[in-house]
């Protein structure tokens, strides 16, 4: 065994190249760090102002923390009685449970029966659904109006939810249609010869198979609804009937009189529901990303 002669070695370029290896490492890491810092600013400055008053708000640096924590209670009272935001929170999770919940049910059908049932035209009818998704929301905005006060549907729940099954449908049908694709149809023939139905082939050994990307598509639709002030704005006006976001524009505007700390508490409080929800079904959430490959 050949002896290392420690002499013949370049230490000082053996030094360089280190150096030279850990600068874009350095660099990196300084650009995350300031991302990071850029990423964290709102927060930090939503979660201050929540704890100030009207006055030291006003008077105070924006950033500065707060002298206290008592003034949140108000905050929140006065963003929860303005807003009404018990009834707003009401309906947008009653438009969010079920218009999500039955879009994911029409979606996995028409999935199902756009890659195990054979038919003419499957192409035709994929198309025609997915035509939902590539066109902007807004043009439906004056035929929806217009639709909805010939038929009575303006201002009613049972109006609302329908339009966000409809508008929930065609993302999920698109993913779901891909995912069902790769599930062999082996087990299909096996339950059609034993005598299952369809429906019964869907229940029993589709469906169970598809909860991981269902439940992940159930909560970016959910999450839709519940964060949609456009559609909400244009369908309903009763203070019964609309949804949180739509009741938090009460905080803004020419004659509102709330302070951006109550305005920032009323925001904070409106998204707690999806940060709950997500953390609720996070596992079946990466779970169906995970499978999916979204």
């Amino acid at each position: 065994m050949t002896a290392l002669d420690l002499s013949t070695l370049d230490l000082d370029a053996v030094v360089r190249k280190e150096q030279k290896a850990a600068r874009p490492k350095v660099l990196t890491l300084g650009v995350a760090v300031v991302l990071a810092i850029a990423w964290m600013t709102p927060f930090y400055y939503l979660v201050v102002s929540v704890f100030k008053s009207n006055t030291e708000y006003g008077q105070g640096h924006p950033l500065a923390l707060p002298q206290s924590l008592e003034p949140i209670l108000v905050n929140v009272y006065e963003a929860w009685t303005k807003t009404r935001m018990a009834d707003g929170m009401f309906n947008s999770a009653l438009y969010g449970l079920f218009g999500a919940g039955i879009a994911m049910f029409i979606a996995a059908l028409a999935a199902y029966g756009l890659t195990r049932i054979d038919f003419r035209g499957k192409t035709f009818w994929f198309m025609l659904i997915f035509a939902g998704t590539i066109f902007p929301l807004q043009m439906y905005l004056i035929p929806l109006f217009l639709g909805y006060t010939r038929l009575g549907l303006m201002n009613t729940r049972i109006g609302m939810i329908l339009f966000y099954i409809a508008i929930c449908i065609p993302f999920p049908v698109l993913v779901l249609r891909n995912y069902m694709a790769g599930i062999p149809r082996e087990m299909d023939e096996a339950a059609r010869i034993d005598g299952s139905s369809e429906f019964r082939i869907f229940r029993s050994i589709v469906l169970p198979n598809c909860w991981g990307p269902m439940t992940a598509l159930f909560l970016i639709q959910f999450t839709w609804v519940w964060n949609d002030l456009l559609f909400s704005m244009v369908l309903t006006s009763k203070e019964d009937v609309r949804s949180l976001m739509n009741g938090l524009m009460v905080l803004q505007g020419s004659y509102a009189a709330s302070t951006p700390n109550v305005v920032m508490t009323a925001t904070l409080l409106a998204s707690l529901p999806t940060v709950v929800l997500f953390f609720v079904l996070r596992k079946h959430f990466m779970n169906g990303l995970r499978l999916q490959g979204m």
